[in-house]
């Protein structure tokens, strides 16, 4: 008998679309980093609603900085988070299937 961890490939693709959204900036010359002073605060909050607790605060803070400085939108923040929480330190409430 051997179990699998089951991932939330949800969060995991509307971290993509986030992180896809962020680096929308790059795309339109010098009226994309104004764009940034929109999308950093909502980026953070949707980050912190995406992941609870400390990781989740500490995350959504260091997206906000991350969206804020231009040139750093290159950084997959919600990507980042979806494989320390689910690949690298496994997340508290996964489940498993066993098979």
């Amino acid at each position: 008998m051997t179990t699998t961890k089951q991932y939330d490939f949800r969060k995991l693709a509307l971290g993509l679309i986030f992180d896809a959204i962020g680096m929308l900036s790059f795309v339109i010359p010098f009226v994309g980093s104004f764009t940034d002073i929109i999308w950093a605060p909502i980026a953070g909050w949707l980050m912190t609603r995406m992941y609870k607790g400390k990781a989740g605060q500490a995350a959504g803070l260091f997206t906000f900085v991350e969206e804020l400085i231009p040139g750093m939108d290159i950084i997959p923040t919600f990507t980042i988070m979806w494989f320390y929480t689910y690949v690298f330190k496994g997340a508290k409430n996964e489940k498993t299937i066993e098979v």
